[in-house]
C-alpha cells in the first residue's frame, strides 16, 4: 500500500517516531532486527521502543523462533486498541463509521442530514451519532486517536477550513476542526469528499496504480487526484473542482454556485433530477436517478448517457494534461449500469491524446459508499501515525 511505502521511506531511525514507521511497514519486527537495520545502540533502541510501548503505539505479539538463547519478542503496532471516527458527508446524506487504528470498520451507519442545514445542525447530529455508535461498539473515548471527515466543498490545506463551498451555505471558514477536536479531545482533519474517495480507492482497491483520478458524480460533481499515495489539493485547495468548468452544453443554465454554464448544470445528479422531474418522473435525488436507470427507463438512460458524454469533454482535457494511470467514476451516478461511464468513455477516447489513454484503467468505484470512509480513515492514519506526529505526541505530558 502507498501508506506502507511512506512508512518505509522514513529513512534510518533516530527517533521513536521514525522507529515506529519501520514497525508500521513491517521492515523490522523485533528489537534485534531494529538494531541490525538501524545501527543504533542497544540502549537507544531500548529507550525508543519502551516509549512506544508505554504510549500504547506498539505491543508485544509473541515470540519469534530463537537462533539460540531467549526467543526475541515480536513487536507490532497496537492498531487494534486504537479507534478512528470517520464521516463522509454529502449534499443530501452521509455515512459515519467507527474504525480501528488499522482502518478496519467496526461499525458504520447512514447519517440522514442535508448539508445545507448549516454547520451547527449537521455537526451536532454528527457528534451525537458518533457517540451513539461508539457506545454500541463498546469502545472507550480514551482509545480515540483521530477524526477524519469528508465534505462536498474545497478545503484550504493551510487553514483546514472550507472555502466558499457552493452547496454549503454557512460553512465558509467555519472552524470544523476546532469544533470536533474540542468535543473528542483528539486531532481532527477535514478534506474534500472526492479527494477522500480517491484516497480510499487508491489505497484499498488500486494500491499498485501510481496515480489515480476519481470523479464523483452525485448531487454535484468533483474530482480527487492521488499521486504517489498523496492527495494533490492544489495551491488553495481548489484542485478537482471540475463541476464548475464552463461547457457549451450548459450555456444559459444557472448552476447551484450562482453562475451560468457550469458542467454541473447539465451533468450532475441534481441536473438529471431537474430534467427528469420536468418530464414527469418522480425523482428527488441522484440515487432516484440511478434507480430509474437501473429499471431501464429509456428517457433516464438517454439523459444519463448524454450527461456522461458532456463530462467526458472535460475529463478528456484532464486526462491529457495529468496522464493518470487510473480514472475511476464514483458517486451515485456510478450506479447507473455503466450508462454514465460508457458516455464518458466514448468522448474520452475520442478527444484525449493517445499516449494518455494507452494504458489508462477506466472503471467505476470498487468501494462504493465505503470509499469516503476508507479515505477519511487513511487521512487520519497518514497524519497521526507519521514520524513527526508520533514524536510530538510522545513529547506531550500524559493527559
Amino acid at each position: 500500500m502507498a501508506e506502507d511505502q511512506e512508512a518505509e521511506g522514513a529513512g534510518l531511525p533516530n527517533s521513536a517516531g521514525a522507529i515506529f514507521q519501520l514497525f508500521r511497514a513491517g521492515t523490522v519486527r523485533t528489537r534485534g532486527e531494529l538494531i541490525s537495520h538501524s545501527g543504533l545502540a542497544r540502549s537507544t533502541v531500548t529507550s525508543r521502543v519502551d516509549a512506544l510501548l508505554g504510549a500504547g503505539l506498539l505491543r508485544e505479539a509473541g515470540e519469534n523462533l530463537s537462533t539460540g538463547g531467549r526467543p526475541p519478542k515480536t513487536l507490532v503496532p497496537n492498531f487494534e486498541a486504537m479507534t478512528i471516527l470517520a464521516a463522509d458527508l454529502g449534499a443530501t446524506h452521509g455515512r459515519i463509521a467507527v474504525l480501528d487504528g488499522a482502518g478496519r470498520v467496526i461499525a458504520d451507519t447512514a447519517l440522514e442530514s442535508r448539508i445545507d442545514a448549516g454547520p451547527a445542525a449537521v455537526l451536532t447530529r454528527l457528534v451525537a451519532q458518533w457517540k451513539r455508535t461508539l457506545h454500541k461498539t463498546g469502545r472507550q473515548a480514551s482509545s480515540l486517536c483521530g477524526i477524519g471527515v469528508g465534505l462536498p466543498g474545497p478545503v484550504n490545506a493551510e487553514t483546514g477550513r472550507l472555502v466558499q463551498p457552493p452547496l454549503m451555505p454557512g460553512w465558509h471558514d467555519y472552524p470544523i476542526i476546532e469544533y470536533l477536536a474540542k468535543r473528542f479531545d483528539v486531532p481532527a482533519f477535514i478534506e474534500n469528499d472526492a479527494n477522500l474517495m480517491a484516497l480510499g480507492e487508491a489505497q484499498l482497491a488500486h494500491p499498485n496504480q501510481p496515480s489515480l483520478l476519481l470523479v464523483k458524480v452525485a448531487t454535484g460533481i468533483g474530482a480527487g487526484l492521488i499521486v504517489g499515495g498523496q492527495i494533490y489539493s492544489g495551491a488553495a485547495g481548489g484542485a478537482g473542482d471540475i463541476g464548475h468548468v464552463k461547457v457549451p452544453a450548459a450555456a444559459g443554465l444557472r448552476c447551484s454556485c450562482g453562475a451560468e454554464g457550469c458542467l454541473a448544470a447539465v451533468s450532475s445528479g441534481a441536473a438529471l433530477v431537474r430534467q427528469l422531474a420536468a418530464a414527469g418522473h418522480g425523482v428527488q435525488s441522484s440515487r432516484d436517478v440511478a434507480r430509474l436507470v437501473q429499471l431501464g427507463d429509456p428517457e433516464a438512460v438517454a439523459l444519463t448517457r448524454k450527461a456522461g458524454q458532456t463530462l467526458g469533454e472535460v475529463i478528456a482535457t484532464a486526462v491529457s494534461l495529468l496522464n493518470p494511470s487510473a480514472l475511476i467514476l464514483g458517486g451515485d451516478l456510478s450506479l447507473t449500469d455503466d450508462h454514465y461511464l460508457s458516455g464518458l468513455r466514448e468522448v474520452l477516447y475520442q478527444r484525449s491524446q493517445p499516449l494518455a489513454i494507452r494504458n489508462l484503467l477506466v472503471a467505476t468505484s470498487q468501494l462504493g459508499d465505503e470509499a469516503g470512509i476508507t479515505g477519511a480513515a487513511a487521512l487520519v492514519r497518514q497524519q497521526v501515525f507519521s514520524a513527526a506526529a508520533v514524536d510530538r505526541a510522545l513529547s506531550r505530558p500524559s493527559r
